[in-house]
């Protein structure tokens, strides 16, 4: 595969990649690397696993990293009531001892979480670690060690070591700094806002309905309206939202009807503040500019 048909493929499901991405998740597949997106919300970092994963007909396992993550809701656990359903049965039976506790830990009763999915999958499938650094410095440790070996150890049952290995991608928005280990475990690209030309293409990608001259100047307008002092910048789903709603108001052009280009600034402004500073004047000047 090369980068092209790489870049192909990500299109064929609606993603167009900048050349920096495509080239860093290409060296990530070519060496079996874990390749970590870094860069704000928005812009694209998780929807790369998916459309990966869509392109090359694999699984998406996706582990969403929220802070007090810990290895049972990541990796595995035991299914507790069930166990304690057996206990009672057994007891019933008269069952005892030994052949009571290697019923309770064996594989009819582990319940498997996104890492442990990932390393038991026969074909490899995309296992997308999102927000990594929103998780604490304990489990980026622990994730440390299953990257460096793609194997987990589960005392009752043994290593478990992965069938194949997965293509993994983890990204963070900045909430912390991540750890040199981590770093150096990985591949890196940074996933900034996209450029004039890439988010044009995006945009007739996924709203083929939006005329060229329409499309110029939504993306106009949001690229301007990231240079406002936000509380929270529109990413490319807002982008996509803005533009369906301008569609929806049946609006060709944002000199229409200025109201409803205030009205559907509900899809790109998200905080009181914002909506707030961008008035209906202001999004007429930006419009302007746009146009």
């Amino acid at each position: 595969m090369t980068v092209d048909s790489l870049k192909a493929d990500l299109a064929g499901q609606g993603y167009v990649a900048e050349n920096d991405l495509a080239m860093a998740l290409h060296l990530a597949l070519s060496l079996e690397r874990p390749l970590l997106l870094e860069g704000a919300a928005g812009v694209g970092k998780t929807e790369i696993a998916r459309a990966l994963a869509a392109a090359q007909g694999r699984e998406l396992i996706r582990l969403q990293c929220y802070e007090g993550l810990d290895a049972a809701q990541a990796i595995y656990e035991w299914n507790y009531q069930r166990q304690l359903l057996s206990i009672r049965a057994a007891a019933e039976d008269g069952e005892t001892g030994q052949a009571v506790e290697q019923r309770l830990f064996s594989e009819e009763f582990l319940l498997e979480r996104p890492l442990l999915r990932a390393l038991r999958r026969p074909t490899s499938p995309v296992l997308l670690i999102d927000e990594i650094d929103r998780a604490d410095e304990e489990f980026e440790a622990y994730l440390l060690e299953i990257l460096a070996d793609y194997a987990v150890t589960i005392p009752e049952l043994g290593t478990i070591t992965a069938m194949s290995r997965p293509i993994v991608i983890l990204t963070a928005n900045g909430t912390r700094d991540l750890s040199d280990a981590l770093r150096r475990r990985c591949l890196y690209a940074y996933v900034d806002y996209p450029s004039t030309e890439t988010e044009l293409n995006i945009l007739a990608a996924r709203c083929p309905q939006v005329s060229q001259h329409l499309g110029q100047q939504i993306v106009g307008f949001v690229q301007a309206l990231r240079r406002e002092d936000l509380e929270k910048t529109p990413g490319i789903a807002e982008m996509l939202d803005f533009s369906a709603a301008l569609g929806g108001l049946g609006l060709a052009d944002l000199s229409e009807d200025p109201q409803a280009v205030s009205v559907a600034l509900a899809t790109l402004l998200k905080t009181s503040a914002d909506r707030a500073s961008i008035t209906t004047e202001v999004a007429q000047r930006l419009a302007g500019k746009a146009a």
